[in-house]
């Protein structure tokens, strides 16, 4: 959520994040405005109400004791009626205070100065590039023909048991899960990440405080019985560990890491964009959470960035970096990067990881501050996340790139003390 002040002061700013996020209409800040006048305007009104009710309230006392009666039952009358009128006051306040909360909770982030301008996929900027893409001297094929071929994964009976996008993995399937859960774990705790085990359903605070809503409630699964949403990501329960909290400065940054099974309804593209493990309603993934002071966003992002990519450095997998341009950015990001691994049987690019700062946007809702070190006033403090990895097209590329002439699959050398062995197959 943006400061109010902020929409006042640059509000052509605002009007073209919305534009070029494709946000809604830049309309709807002129109708924040002309909003925020009303309240200020019955804000005013109400205070000068209530200082000529204090008034009058005085001047009853004072009139009864000296014995004129009949100013005091004028005063009394006058009171009451401005009673009255405060009462309606406190009531339009309370409407357009409501009214003004939920339009600023349709207003995107406003973008980072080095953001490109653009609408669709084809303008964000591919920053950086590591690796070489898979070369094979035998035809290469799709990760769920190896999932099939070595009993690794059973989409049929996933779909039977929840629905399709909810695979049962198995055997060597399975095992490679849990070694890259751990392998990411291990990373992330040796760069100084505090592992979290956060709760898998959060409630409509929560949701509401990073974003979700009113952004993305058709995307996320709900318990509507209890008033609570499994997690599309775990950077909703984690950064809402410090929600309504006020942090020394001292201790920033806090740096967490989570594993967490993620839930998704959105359905995606068809044909080989959601096949096998390209798109699913239940994956598992590792996600990483900053919260900085304001002048150490910047870096930490570049920080974060860092780590997500050395991990796929120490994978071996081939991978670019994008700069996400403001149309394919997310409503509550002033900067995103997307990490994608090439696919070898695929022969495609496969997104692994968004890093994002969100600078105050998320810790305003959720009112995080932090105390300044010289005890000045609480400041909103900036958050960042990323994934540091979310796993299923990970995977797809492990098994693509490192596939045999013989169906075989090589697990990378890093991965061979959590996977125990050198081969699937």
């Amino acid at each position: 959520m943006l400061d109010l002040q902020f929409i006042r002061d640059h509000t052509d700013a605002v009007k073209a994040a919305i534009t070029n996020k494709s946000a809604g209409d830049p309309a709807s800040v002129d109708a924040l405005l002309e909003l925020d006048a009303d309240w200020r305007r019955i804000t005013t009104d109400l205070q000068e109400t209530q200082t000529l009710a204090n008034t009058a309230a005085r001047q009853i006392g004072e009139l009864m004791k000296s014995g004129q009666k009949d100013q005091a039952q004028s005063a009394i009358a006058e009171s009451s009626r401005l009673k009255g009128v405060t009462k309606e006051l406190e009531d339009a306040q309370r409407q357009a205070q409501d009214a003004l909360s939920a339009l600023l909770l349709e207003i995107p982030n406003v973008p980072h100065s080095s953001v490109p301008v653009g609408a669709t996929p084809d303008d964000n900027v591919t920053a950086y590039e590591w690796g070489s893409k898979s070369e094979f001297d035998f035809t290469a094929v799709p990760h769920w023909d190896l999932l099939d071929k070595w009993e690794m994964a059973d989409f049929d009976r996933g779909s039977k048991v929840s629905g399709a996008g909810f695979p049962f993995y198995k055997g060597a399937g399975a095992k490679i899960q849990r070694a890259l859960i751990n392998f990411f774990l291990d990373k992330a705790i040796e760069a100084g990440y505090v592992e979290i085990q956060a709760p898998l359903v959060v409630n409509e605070d929560s949701a509401r405080g990073t974003g979700q809503l009113p952004d993305k409630e058709d995307l996320m699964y709900e318990a509507k019985r209890d008033g609570l949403y499994l997690i599309p990501t775990a950077e909703v329960p984690v950064t809402n560990l410090h929600r309504d909290e006020i942090i020394p400065e001292s201790e920033l940054p806090i740096r967490y890491c989570g594993y967490t099974p993620c839930f998704r309804r959105e359905a995606g593209s068809h044909g080989k964009d959601v096949r096998g493990l390209n798109r699913l309603h239940q994956f598992d993934k590792i996600e990483l959470v900053h919260f900085v002071a304001p002048e150490d966003s910047y870096s930490a992002l570049e920080d974060l960035r860092n780590h997500a990519e050395s991990l796929l450095q120490a994978l071996e997998l081939p991978y670019r970096r994008l700069l996400m341009c403001t149309g394919d950015m997310g409503f509550t990001q002033a900067k995103k990067y997307d990490l994608e691994v090439w696919s070898g049987g695929q022969e495609r690019w496969l997104e692994v990881s968004s890093i994002s700062n969100f600078e105050t946007f998320q810790a305003r809702r959720m009112r995080i501050r932090y105390r300044p070190a010289d005890g000045g006033k609480p400041q909103i403090l900036h958050t960042i996340n990323g994934s540091g990895l979310a796993l299923p097209r990970i995977v797809a590329a492990l098994l693509e790139n490192n596939q045999n002439e013989d169906g075989s699959i090589s697990i990378p050398t890093v991965l061979q003390p959590y996977f125990g062995g050198k081969f699937i197959g």
